[in-house]
């Protein structure tokens, strides 16, 4: 995947845990834990604007573009 989300990074950096972050972004732990362990397939902006929110960041700030390795040999 070429976007990878830093979430645990800025967690760790306002010392939010998953369980306050879920409440304040009014999201279940499972979907938070899916976003923090990079497994989501896709976010909703309304989502990405509450996280953001919470975590007093920018998007830039949770998520970056990381190119392939298999665009590299291409």
């Amino acid at each position: 995947m070429s976007i990878v989300i830093n979430l645990d990074v800025m967690m760790a950096k306002r010392k939010k845990g998953l369980t306050e972050l879920a409440g304040e972004v009014d999201i279940t732990l499972a979907n938070l834990s899916i976003l923090k362990n990079n497994k989501a397939k896709a976010v909703r902006l309304s989502t990405l604007n509450a996280i953001c929110k919470a975590l007093d960041c920018q998007p830039g700030d949770i998520l970056q573009y990381v190119e392939d390795e298999e665009d590299d040999e291409q």
